[in-house]
C-alpha cells in the first residue's frame, strides 16, 4: 500500500515561485547596476586625476626650465670690467613674451652670440622658448595642453653703491595658466618668483668701454 505523506512535507518540496524568482533577479540586477556604476565612477576618477597630473607636469617643467633661464640673465664672463655688451632683462617686459641674454662662451669674446639670444613667448596657445637669434621651438606639447596666459612682471631694487652708481637687483615674477586639451575643465596655474643674480650697475659705475 502507498503511503502518503503529509500535506506540509508535500509544500515543503515546491520550488520558488514566480514571484519570487523574479524578485530575486530584480534585485541581482539592481546589485550588478550599482557595483557597474561604482567601477565606472572610479574609473572617471581615476582618469581626471591623471590628466590633472599630466597637467601639472607640462607647466611644472615648463615653469621650472623659465626660472633657471632667467636666473641666468646678463651673466657676463668679465663682469665688472666695463659695460656689460649682454643686454639685461627689459625694463618694460611685455605681458606674453620676454627676451634676454647671457653668456654662454667658454673663452669670452665680450659678444652677444646668436646662440646667446633666448626667450620665451606665448603664441596660439603653445609656449615657445628662443634658442639662437630666430630660432623658436614649442617649449609645451599643443596636444596635452593649451597655455591660456603667460604674465611677466618685474619689480626691483636700487642700492646707491657711490654717488652716481646704483647697484639695481631686479625680481620677475612669472605667472602661466593652462588647461587640458581632453578636458578643457582642468585648469591650472603656476607662478614663480624669480631673482636675477647679475645685478645691474646703473650710471657712472664703470668707465666705457668700446666694444669689439
Amino acid at each position: 500500500m502507498t503511503r502518503r505523506l503529509p500535506f506540509a512535507h508535500h509544500a515543503a518540496q515546491r520550488g520558488l515561485s514566480l514571484v519570487e524568482l523574479m524578485v530575486g533577479i530584480a534585485i541581482a540586477l539592481f546589485i550588478m547596476c550599482a557595483s557597474g556604476a561604482l567601477f565606472v565612477a572610479q574609473l572617471r576618477e581615476s582618469r581626471a586625476l591623471l590628466l590633472e597630473v599630466r597637467l601639472d607636469q607640462e607647466l611644472g617643467n615648463a615653469a621650472d626650465l623659465i626660472a633657471r633661464q632667467l636666473r641666468r640673465a646678463g651673466y657676463w664672463g668679465h663682469a665688472g670690467a666695463g659695460a656689460n655688451p649682454y643686454a639685461t632683462v627689459p625694463n618694460a617686459a611685455p605681458p606674453d613674451a620676454l627676451t634676454l641674454r647671457y653668456s654662454l662662451d667658454a673663452t669670452e669674446n665680450d659678444r652677444v652670440d646668436a646662440n646667446e639670444q633666448l626667450g620665451f613667448r606665448l603664441r596660439a596657445g603653445v609656449l615657445e622658448i628662443q634658442l639662437g637669434a630666430a630660432n623658436w621651438q614649442a617649449l609645451t606639447d599643443p596636444a596635452i595642453v593649451t597655455v591660456t596666459a603667460l604674465n611677466i612682471t618685474r619689480g626691483e631694487q636700487r642700492l646707491t653703491l657711490v654717488p652716481g652708481c646704483d647697484q639695481q637687483r631686479r625680481e620677475l615674477r612669472v605667472a602661466i595658466g593652462a588647461a587640458l586639451v581632453a578636458d578643457p575643465r582642468v585648469a591650472r596655474t603656476v607662478s614663480h618668483r624669480i631673482n636675477v643674480r647679475a645685478d645691474e650697475l646703473v650710471g657712472g659705475c664703470l668707465p666705457p668701454t668700446s666694444s669689439p
